[in-house]
């Protein structure tokens, strides 16, 4: 690929992030070399590193990015919603979305953890925390006000997020459902899960979105987040 000419250092760092963020989905992060990136860029190899410090960096960027975002946008949903069960459907409806429409992102921040180096995967985890306890403070509110029937908010807080996170690994647009019908399965799934009955009846069957089972390569059990 020839390189691309009148590009600012933004823009090439902007085609690099999501060049990079492309590569590692698909074909993980041990084995997308900074050469494949390079030229998926249309720069030279060399040239990488006036835009990233290392290949490692580039990554932890990647999900601390995706990470701040998803807090600080979940934060902005919640606000003013008061009532457990209304925060906990808002929670559902934008986790589920988030990780159909954001599916690179969350793939990468659940699965390349394991690459990461020891200082970069702490400061990963805080992240991951912090939006676990948004659940759990939603978890904890419900219980509180006698509205949820749990034992343990905390181990809910792991089961709802391995079940809603699942999406990410077999959601595909095109399939059987509608991306409405999955959050309102999912969100009364969780309901359910909480309180001992869903909030509403099931939604109607709509065409688009598809279950299918998760390839080898993606076949790993998802994280929390």
């Amino acid at each position: 690929m020839t390189r691309r000419s009148g590009s600012s250092g933004a823009k090439t760092l902007k085609a690099i992030r999501g060049a990079g963020l492309r590569l590692i989905f698909e074909h993980g992060f041990e084995a997308m070399s900074l050469r494949q990136l390079a030229s998926e860029v249309g720069i030279q190899a060399g040239s990488l590193y006036n835009h990233i410090a290392t290949k490692q960096q580039l990554l932890v960027d990647l999900i601390r990015e995706h990470m701040e975002d998803l807090i600080s946008s979940l934060d902005a949903r919640l606000e003013g919603v008061d009532d457990p069960v209304e925060r906990l459907r808002t929670f559902v409806s934008y986790h589920v979305t988030t990780h159909m429409w954001r599916k690179q992102e969350v793939y990468i921040s659940t699965f390349e953890l394991r690459a990461l180096e020891p200082a970069n995967y702490a400061r990963i985890i805080r992240l991951r925390r912090l939006y676990e306890e948004r659940l759990n403070a939603i978890l904890d509110l419900g219980v509180a006000r006698g509205v949820f029937d749990l034992a343990d908010t905390r181990v809910a807080t792991f089961a709802l997020l391995a079940m809603l996170t699942g999406v990410c690994t077999w959601y595909r647009p095109n399939g059987r459902l509608s991306k409405e019908a999955i959050v309102e399965l999912h969100t009364n799934l969780a309901l359910r899960g909480v309180t001992g009955k869903p909030a509403r009846a099931p939604a109607r069957r709509a065409t688009r979105t598809a279950v299918r089972a998760p390839s080898a390569r993606r076949a790993r059990q998802p994280a929390a987040v």
